[in-house]
Formats: structure tokens, sequence, C-alpha cells
């Protein structure tokens, strides 16, 4: 039966988790969307409950929901308009929401493959640049992205939206600053650190052994924590009146160069990655 009363205790449950706080209490998310639905879904997100309005998707957006059924963990719900409203993020143009659990993003549970390439954000605050930064990673190959002293909640509406469900699929953790240092120098990483003021040139370092590319926040930057022998600040040119890029532009420059550097490294000396996912 279709649910049309705003009272009903599920719905009331899946409509607070508009907020961080209920978000971290109850341990769920929402997810807004056929394609984030999916991206959870190949990601092995536990999919809780899935509403739909009938009258907001196509017969298409019907079909695709419908092959995805036997990967939630109970038959999806139809809702009312008026429901559905109160469920969905902004204006959708799919009528599908699902309730996800929250995972375990620890970065002591991830273990790195050989050669892998790192992002490091730190102290972001701003979920659309957080999820910006996850398209980037997701795009240019990157194994894992680290979210230190993170400021912002990963599973807000906008992070999700911002990195077209890529935050799913692709590996995310979170740390401390400390916590991910010592993570970088256990598994013996080249760090790479974006600063306005680094002496080295972005391209004139080597991305292509296992490496870490990190990046501050557009207020504040780095903090001091990000010092030492192992580390080398890289700077990029800056040719107009502004002095820095844009946190996501920032970091898929980066992210490119150390793709080119690796596809270029790998004609030479021959594929290392028969799995694919890194050049």
């Amino acid at each position: 039966m279709m649910i049309t009363s705003l009272q009903n205790p599920r719905i009331k449950a899946a409509v607070k988790l508009r907020d961080a706080r209920q978000r971290r209490r109850q341990g769920r998310f929402l997810i807004d969307g056929l394609r984030e639905i999916h991206r959870a879904v190949l990601g092995r997100f536990d999919l809780l409950e899935v509403y739909f309005c009938g009258e907001k998707c196509t017969k298409t957006q019907m079909r695709t929901l419908a092959s995805m059924w036997g990967d939630f963990e109970s038959e999806p719900d139809e809702v009312s308009p008026e429901v559905f409203e109160k469920l969905a993020f902004g204006d959708r143009a799919e009528g599908v929401v699902a309730v996800a659990q929250t995972p375990e993003l620890a970065l002591d549970t991830f273990v790195p493959p050989e050669d892998a390439l790192v992002a490091v954000i730190e102290g972001v605050e701003k979920p659309g640049n957080v999820g910006a930064v996850l398209r980037s990673a997701d795009a240019a190959g990157v194994d894992v992205v680290v979210v230190a002293d993170g400021g912002t909640d990963l599973f807000n509406p906008n992070t999700i939206r911002a990195s077209l469900g890529t935050i799913f699929t692709l590996p995310v953790c979170t740390a401390t600053t400390d916590e991910t240092l010592a993570w970088l120098r256990r598994y013996k990483m080249a760090i790479f650190t974006a600063r306005v003021d680094g002496v080295v040139d972005y391209t004139e370092v080597d991305y292509c052994r296992p490496a870490a590319i990190v990046l501050g926040s557009e207020a504040k930057g780095l903090s001091t924590a990000w010092s030492g022998e192992d580390v080398t600040a890289v700077s990029l040119p800056m040719r107009g009146k502004a002095d820095s890029l844009n946190l996501s532009a920032a970091a898929a420059v980066l992210f490119y160069e150390a793709l080119r550097q690796r596809r270029q490294e790998n004609a030479v000396h021959g594929p290392e990655d028969p799995g694919g996912r890194s050049p």
C-alpha cells in the first residue's frame, strides 16, 4: 500500500536524516536519485529502505529501480508526492530515495595496494568541495581518499550529489591528521603537499612510486603537521591575479599529473595492475 501519512514512524525517522546529528545518532543517511543509489549498490552499501513516488518516475526509471530490487534489504515502498517532498533533497527529477547504513570508514582498516596513489584532504568544511574532489579522484584513478580532521559530514546530501555517487565506489577513509601521517609513513609513501609557498613545481616530482597528494582547506590551507624530511611542498604556477585555485580544481590538476606520469611509466615498462583501476 502507498504510504500517504507524514506521521508514519519510518517516514518520520527517514526525514530526520536530513539533519547531521540525526545521521550520526541513527547511523544512517539518505541517498537521492537512481544514479547515486545504483552506485551505492555497486559499492555494496547496505540499503535498508527504499521509497519511490510513482508520479515522479518515468517507465524507464521504474524498470531501472525494479532491476535493483534484489539488492535491497526489503521491497521498495511507494509514497505519495507529499511524503516524497519531505524525504527528497531539493528538486530531484527522479522520485527515488534510499536509506543506507553508514559504513565504517576508519583508515587503519584500509590496506593500500602496491604503488598506491592516495589523496588526502585536511580540514575541508564545504561538502560540495569534498564531493568534487572525490569525483576527480575517481576519474583519475586515485586508490583511496583520506579525509583528515574533516570538518563536514561525509554523507551530507551535497557531498553525495557533488561526487556523482562516486563516494560509494571509491574507497574513502577518515582519520586525524596525526593518524594519517603515521599511516602514510607506515606504508613508506612519498608525501606531496600542495602549498602556495611551495618551492617545487608540481610537475617536477615523481608520482609513480607509492605517493600521497595532500591538500588543505581553501580558508586555512594545511596545518603545520605536514612538514618533515619526507614531505615535499609543491606549487601550481599562477599566471594571473589570483594567488590560488579552488580546492577541487587544484586537486584535479595534481591527480591528472600523477595519472599522466603513471601512464607514461606504464607505456615504457608495461602494465602493473591487470585489474585496470590504476593507470
